[in-house]
């Protein structure tokens, strides 16, 4: 088998499913393998941001994606399934519509404005600081884990609103979506580029292995995504979503292109975020003028939908970027543990509980 096919490996067999971490995620997994679950639980037992919840959503949008070892490909649209995701889904997005009003004088325009201010000096607090200014390899390795759930399917969330745009707005998110998968050329698709990072990391390739290891904070990232693009209805939020995601990633990419230099973490690992230096700051003027501003020449009311996806968007990395650093400043990588994680501290499960 040549280098260049190996290299492709990661995406070529489904992963497991991952362990549960509840009663709704234990009813869910044993429903895929053909077990009789018993009364499955109502999400709104459940925390809406909390492991139980976020991994059950999590594994029922994995069926639209990759799929699961020994799961049969024809449950993506079992209607007893759809009817479980749409109770979970429903939670989870009046939790969002809740923690992130938008008033009704908020524009998209200002709401881009926001995500394009820097701190003064470069001297933020976030995520991409810390790992710059003082992360270690093992931080790294903790934050790409944890960052394999998204890189390792890059783009591909962001697929599902290429057929519900028009004109202006679809030839731009066609050609950001190019580049995203390699601009024709299958040895540069970023998702393959980020697995060749993990590789350097010395961290396992496969799709999914980190699943069991990432906190809930992260699912639910993953999940915004699947849940914008998943429903025509929520399209523009999903818009805003990637609008989002383009706009904060070239200043935070040079960072952790930093971070990985500084701890010598490898070309392929440096080359991932010094790829995306460049290539986001021209993406980020297409979103914004082309993408968004296209869409919204066409469907004007759909303005505080893109409001709303780039709000729950930061809403989403703010709670990541704090369970991190708090666990890093304690000592810990911010992992679960567990198999996929056995290098790393225990964070411990969270079942249905409250908030």
């Amino acid at each position: 088998m040549t280098g260049s096919r190996s290299r492709h490996l990661f995406r070529l067999r489904p992963p497991p499913l991952p362990e549960p971490r509840g009663p709704l995620s234990a009813a869910v997994t044993a429903l895929l393998r053909g077990s009789d679950p018993g009364p499955v639980p109502s999400p709104d037992s459940c925390s809406p941001y909390g492991d139980d919840l976020q991994l059950a959503l999590y594994v029922l949008y994995e069926l639209h994606y990759q799929g699961f070892e020994d799961v049969d490909d024809g449950l993506e649209w079992d209607s007893g399934l759809l009817a479980h995701r749409g109770a979970i889904e429903y939670r989870f997005l009046g939790a969002l519509r809740g923690d992130v009003p938008i008033a009704d004088t908020e524009t998209a325009e200002q709401a881009l404005d926001e995500l394009q201010l820097e701190p003064v000096g470069d001297d933020g607090s976030g995520v991409s600081y810390f790992l710059r200014d003082e992360g270690t390899l093992d931080h790294l390795r903790a934050y790409a884990a944890v960052r394999s759930l998204y890189h390792l399917k890059e783009a591909d969330p962001h697929a599902w609103v290429l057929p519900r745009l028009h004109g202006r707005a679809k030839a731009a998110m066609v050609a950001v979506e190019f580049d995203e998968f390699g601009a024709g050329r299958a040895d540069e698709i970023h998702a393959l580029l980020f697995a060749d990072l993990m590789a350097d990391l010395r961290l396992d390739t496969a799709y999914g292995r980190y699943v069991d290891a990432a906190p809930a904070e992260a699912l639910a990232t993953v999940n915004l995504m699947s849940l914008f693009g998943l429903h025509r209805a929520l399209r523009a939020a999903l818009v805003g979503n990637f609008a989002a995601v383009e706009v904060t990633s070239s200043p935070a990419s040079r960072r952790l292109a930093e971070a990985m230099r500084r701890v010598g973490a490898g070309p392929a690992a440096v080359r991932f975020y010094a790829e995306h230096v460049e290539a986001d700051a021209v993406h980020e003027q297409v979103v914004r003028h082309e993408v968004v501003g296209g869409l919204l020449e066409n469907e004007p009311h759909l303005d505080a939908d893109v409001v709303f996806g780039i709000r729950t968007t930061t809403h989403l990395e703010n709670r990541l970027a704090d369970t991190l650093l708090s666990a890093w400043r304690e000592g810990a990588t911010g992992l679960r543990g567990g198999r996929a994680a056995q290098d790393a501290g225990n964070a411990g499960p969270h079942g249905c509980e409250r908030r």
